[in-house]
């Protein structure tokens, strides 16, 4: 019999972590002279419709020259949300950013929540750095509200300004604070360049005088769609409130690409439909509709061509100034994005990988080069990463994500114990983009927690309406086939043999898969220079590293009941949809914690190693059979994920469940042994 009990009112586990600065200071670096660091950070980029395939200087000046991570996710799907999560540290249900616009989202939410105290520039400047910033920093930061107050931290700013942050020839920046200005008829990913290099020569400038270490932020809006918003958007979003079309590409890069294709995979505009909720209500795409949608990706890749420009000139600004080696450069959007897929017209917002599996790329002194990443990582990773770049002596303890490391990838790749989870969530409406998309679909609210181990890889989601959805994705690749709709009693789920996945994820085996499936499609002049990046790794005589290695299909593979499958992941998305700081990092430490001296007969007696450590580190840890009663046990007298009603934002009266047990011992669900 499972026993639990609670203490203390569940108020004063949300009260115990705020979001505001109250923390002990990062303390100064060591001795070794501080890095800079240049981020170029784009709006809407995908990874799955091979994007990067067309940007070469990408290729040229970052991928063979630093590490591209193959599984980096984001963790909200959508522009604004995603953005502080990656500034702040912490997953959106913490800092209640949860939309693009008022009142669950946006600048005017970033600053209600205490944000603009307690966010990576401010940090940054704790140790010493200049920071500087151009381009996007989040939606509904527009020309009424940038002073009220003005984003703190930054020590030279060019922030786009909405109604305009979207247009690409008639945008409005706001410098250091100042009165906005226009600039009609210039194109944005070209302004945002020429200012960007304005502060970079300022920070140079500065450095050779003092020393003092810089971050830059190039944040272009490409390949995010040309926006016209009307203005009620920011108070009073409405399905009229925006015209969105096509990117608008710079005039030398209207040519290229003729007859390229969004990829035709398996799940392009399928005849059956697909997932559950409004997805699996969409009409099959027609030929004019697939006709504006390919058109559509050939425009968002020609935009991003602009960006691709500033990246040779960035390395050639660097190298002259005889700082290129002290300087890290990394690369990374906001959210992916998909067109066509489950007939799913231009987007984002959903769980499937086009959307939440996206660009990250670095190089720099000690990163490996001309290397692809297996290793699992996300944007709530990335303050806690910039900080131990820089040489920060102390984490803030209100992080949910850790920092990845950087500087000594190869050890990480070979270690048993890595991180193989991300938490995914959503609130609120969507409404796809473009010419066919202009629908509104309220109730978009979900839970999702994305697994990549050693031989295996999932995705399960809990939608706010009580649909689930299932998916693995070595066996399925793209996403049709939703295990959850099977007989849970008689299917049986495979895990791949470990022993052939030691420092590989299943990325090589999706992609491989993919790769068969995937028709041709038209390439630019340059494309076949280069392997696509979503291609098999290119052959050992290229210098390409990898911590992908090719599976033994002779291994032997271990298969469980899809109920032990079901009921380990719904209490792992149950422990994450509401953690805070470790929880979020080692969820399994809340599900099975550690034994304490004790005569308590009811506390849960977890198998240790000779060390004293608990064993279960993992997914496939998690699937013992000892562990049974344990899930049971949760699943009866905790309850699984679910909502009690759908919300346009994060409210906790309506996220249904709660887990309080990994913070404070004294709070846990105690289990005995037998369950």
């Amino acid at each position: 019999m499972a026993i639990f009990n609670t203490f203390l009112p569940l108020l004063l586990l949300w009260a115990g972590f705020s979001n505001g600065a109250e923390q002990e200071p990062l303390g100064l670096p060591k001795t070794k002279k501080q890095p800079n660091i240049v981020f170029i950070l784009t709006d809407d980029q995908d990874l799955h419709m091979d994007s990067l395939s067309y940007m070469p200087h990408l290729k040229k000046y970052i991928a063979d020259q630093g590490t591209t991570f193959q599984n980096h996710y984001c963790t909200v799907a959508l522009c604004c949300p995603s953005r502080v999560s990656l500034w702040t540290g912490k997953a959106a249900h913490n800092t209640n950013v949860t939309d693009v616009n008022p009142p669950h989202g946006g600048y005017p939410k970033f600053i209600s929540q205490g944000l603009n105290d307690a966010y990576l520039p401010l940090w940054l400047q704790e140790v010493g750095y200049g920071t500087y910033y151009v381009g996007k920093l989040f939606n509904a930061q527009t020309v009424d509200n940038y002073a009220s107050p003005p984003a703190a931290g930054w020590t030279g700013s060019e922030f786009l300004l909405d109604p305009y942050t979207y247009e690409y020839l008639n945008t409005t920046f706001s410098r250091n604070g100042g009165k906005p200005q226009s600039y009609p008829n210039q194109y944005s990913t070209d302004l945002i360049r020429d200012k960007s290099f304005a502060f970079l020569d300022d920070a140079m400038t500065i450095q050779q005088e003092t020393s003092q270490p810089f971050f830059l932020t190039i944040a272009p809006t490409a390949p995010h769609t040309n926006v016209h918003i009307n203005s009620n958007v920011i108070d009073n979003f409405t399905e009229h409130s925006n015209i969105q079309l096509p990117p608008v590409p710079a005039e030398r890069h209207k040519h290229l690409f003729p007859g390229v294709k969004v990829p035709r995979t398996e799940h392009f505009n399928p005849q059956d439909p697909h997932s559950v909720s409004w997805i699996s209500r969409l009409p099959h795409q027609n030929s004019s509709n697939l006709e504006y949608n390919d058109n559509f990706y050939r425009k968002r890749l020609q935009s991003l061509q602009s960006v691709d420009e500033i990246i040779p000139e960035l390395i050639e600004r660097l190298e002259k100034s005889g700082i290129l080696n002290e300087t890290y450069i990394i690369y990374s959007t906001d959210n992916g994005y998909h067109i066509g897929q489950h007939r799913l017209q231009p987007g984002k917002q959903c769980a499937f990988e086009e959307d939440i599996n996206i660009p990250f790329l670095i190089r720099g002194s000690g990163i490996p080069q001309n290397h692809t990443t297996d290793l699992v990582t996300s944007h709530t990773d990335l303050a806690p990463t910039f900080l131990s770049l820089v040489g920060a002596q102390k984490m803030r303890e209100d992080f949910d994500g850790q920092a990845i490391p950087l500087l000594d990838l190869l050890e990480a790749e070979r270690k048993e114990e890595r991180n193989e989870h991300v938490n995914v969530e959503m609130w609120g409406i969507i409404m796809s983009e473009g010419k066919f998309g202009s629908v509104l679909y309220p109730n978009h609210t979900y839970k999702a927690v994305r697994v990549v181990g050693k031989g295996y890889s999932f995705l399960y989601m809990v939608w706010c309406g009580g649909e689930h959805e299932l998916y693995d994705l070595v066996h399925d690749p793209y996403q049709i086939d939703n295990l959850y709709s099977s007989n849970h009693s008689t299917t049986f789920i495979t895990f791949e043999s470990e022993e052939n996945f030691t420092g590989t994820s299943t990325t090589h085996l999706r992609e491989k898969k993919k790769k068969k499936k995937r028709e041709e499609i038209d390439s630019p002049p340059y494309h076949a220079s280069f392997p696509q990046f979503l291609d098999t790794p290119p052959p050992p005589h290229l210098g390409h590293s990898s911590s992908i290695t090719h599976p033994d299909p002779q291994a032997q593979e271990e298969k469980y009941p899809l109920t032990t499958l079901l009921s380990r992941l719904d209490a792992l998305l149950l422990v994450l949809k509401n953690c805070k700081g470790r929880e979020c990092t080692h969820p399994w430490e809340s599900l099975h914690p550690p034994n304490t001296n004790t005569n308590n007969e009811d506390e849960l007696k977890v198998p240790r190693n000779r060390e004293g450590d608990v064993v279960v580190r993992n997914l496939r840890d998690a699937m013992r059979k000892e562990f049974d009663g344990v899930y049971e046990g949760i699943g009866e007298k905790i309850g699984r994920v679910g909502f009690e009603r759908c919300e346009k934002g994060f409210i906790l009266e309506s996220e249904g469940v709660v887990w309080d047990g990994g913070r404070f011992r004294v709070w846990g669900y105690l289990f005995d042994e037998g369950g």
